[in-house]
């Protein structure tokens, strides 16, 4: 098995892709072997990466009575569970989350909606109305995720807006997405992403594992973001909920999610993996091998409707590591080390 990882390793390097089958062989790895895995895993990301991460905040802008009946949801209007419910917020309040966002030294701010999408009317012009007064402000780049989008029209006004990129998570495979949603479509949402493109928006796409799939149902999905050519790859655990359908599926354990991880970031070499929902409730211990195990880019602070972690405790753990992360809008990315550096600098020239 050693030589199989080694030589998909040399694939990843190369911007070979790895099949699906050969996907499927690599998450199959058990005992010792799981270490060559992540350690082949580390060398690709520290590849196309080095030693940078990316880090991402994000807003529950508008909570709860979600027409759509994804099996995972808290903010379903189908399931009963203890999830908050509110309207849209105001260009205020938002503001607001976007300048702690900044200041959990977040290179990106995203504004998530629980609704089935945008169409032409108040909502999207209330929407647009607070993208741009965010984006206005530059200091930190905007994401949206406001559900499926049926008129391509509206993903040119959401870039006009200044959305830089577009979450809609595929969410699982399409052979598991019936067990997972019913009142939309798999194609749905790949349509959703063929307009994003189509008006210059990056996509920041991948899904939630442990829902109830096979190990093959995760590599058929890392195969779909192959062909999809996405930008972002977040990968969420599921975090059961009371009063979902899904509130009784086992949890992963933490060497499972690193190796999901690691061919994760084998059969999408190039791409900036994130680890998302659920990584702390998951890999408890082992939270800073995620970086090991391939990903490049993680969430930071709260999530939807479940805590993360103190924002300064990722900080901390990504400096023992000895990796840095960019913040802030594209050309004033900062590296947490520059300060130190032109303090020595200073020190120096004073002796």
């Amino acid at each position: 098995m050693r030589d199989f990882i080694r030589s998909m390793e040399e694939k990843a390097l190369l911007g070979t892709r790895v099949t699906y089958d050969e996907g499927c062989k690599l998450l199959s790895t058990t005992g010792p072997d799981i270490m060559d895995l992540i350690s082949s895993a580390n060398r690709v990301r520290h590849h196309y990466w080095g030693n940078t991460v990316h880090l991402c905040s994000i807003v529950n802008a508008k909570s709860g009575n979600c027409p759509e009946n994804c099996n995972f949801c808290a903010q379903s209007a189908f399931h009963n569970t203890d999830s908050p419910t509110y309207p849209l917020m105001d260009a205020e309040g938002l503001q607001k989350a976007a300048d702690e966002a900044l200041g959990h030294k977040a290179e990106a701010f995203g504004i998530v909606a629980a609704w089935r999408g945008l169409r032409e009317g108040r909502d999207l012009e209330q929407v647009l109305e607070r993208l741009r007064a965010l984006s206005a402000g530059g200091k930190i780049r905007i994401d949206a995720s406001l559900g499926i989008i049926e008129d391509p029209k509206i993903a040119f006004k959401l870039k006009e807006a200044g959305v830089a990129y577009y979450n809609h998570n595929l969410e699982t495979a399409r052979s598991f997405f019936p067990s997972v949603c019913t009142t939309h479509t798999y194609d749905h949402r790949l349509k959703t992403i063929e307009y994003c493109k189509a008006a210059g928006i990056r996509i920041c796409c991948g899904g939630i594992v442990g829902m109830g799939e096979t190990p093959d149902q995760r590599i058929e999905l890392a195969v779909a973001l192959q062909e999809l050519d996405v930008d972002v790859v977040p990968i969420n655990f599921l975090h059961p909920v009371a009063g979902t359908p899904f509130e009784k599926e086992p949890p992963l354990r933490p060497m499972e999610i690193l190796k999901i991880i690691a061919v994760f970031r084998l059969m999408l070499p190039s791409k900036d993996i994130m680890t998302a929902g659920g990584r702390e409730l998951h890999l408890r211990d082992l939270q800073s091998w995620m970086f090991t195990a391939g990903a490049s880019h993680t969430l930071i602070g709260n999530y939807l409707t479940t805590t993360g972690r103190l924002p300064q405790d990722d900080l901390t753990m990504i400096d023992d590591l000895g990796l840095s992360y960019e913040y802030g809008c594209e050309e004033k990315k900062t590296d947490h080390r520059d300060n130190l550096v032109a303090a020595g600098e200073n020190l120096l020239a004073m002796i």
